[in-house]
């Protein structure tokens, strides 16, 4: 599992050095790519709902879920939002890319992540890694990696 973990994070940092180079050229994305875009930012909504029910279509049955926390798959994380374990209250998504490798789309977002845990409000810059495959002309996520990044928080807490 470690070998795995280790290999998702160096090919998510090769890929957002290979990122950083291409956005630096603005282009429309195709068809597919604003797919997985919109289908990522759909799910930022959902699991800020707590839709399992529409995450539960989303998320492959294989899927894995990577945390500062642990590592799970399917089941947990969809136990986890729905009991409020973790709770996703809001996503700012300050940007977002994605690549596509024929049925496989990998997406980077560079997000403010404001989460409940337990009963401890939390903000954290992340890059969040997601693994999009399409089967049947379906996009299914297989992965999700959160990255917490060196960067100051932008987004200000509602608490203030």
């Amino acid at each position: 599992m470690k070998k795995v973990i280790f290999t998702l994070l160096m090919f998510s940092a090769g890929f957002q050095a290979a990122s950083a180079q291409s956005n630096s050229t603005s282009s429309t994305p195709t068809k597919s790519e604003q797919e997985v875009l919109d289908l990522s930012k759909k799910k930022w909504q959902w699991m800020s709902d707590k839709n399992v029910d529409s995450l539960s279509l989303l998320f492959d049955a294989k899927a894995m879920f990577v945390h500062m926390g642990g590592s799970w798959g399917t089941e947990r994380e969809l136990d986890v939002i729905k009991s409020g374990g973790i709770h996703y209250k809001k996503a700012e998504v300050y940007s977002a890319s994605v690549k596509l490798f024929g049925n496989t789309a990998i997406l980077l977002n560079d997000i403010d992540l404001v989460a409940v845990l337990g009963s401890n409000e939390v903000i954290n810059a992340f890059m969040v890694t997601e693994v999009y495959i399409k089967e049947n002309g379906k996009w299914k996520m297989g992965s999700l990696t959160f990255s917490k990044l060196s960067r100051p928080v932008k987004l200000q807490s509602d608490k203030k």
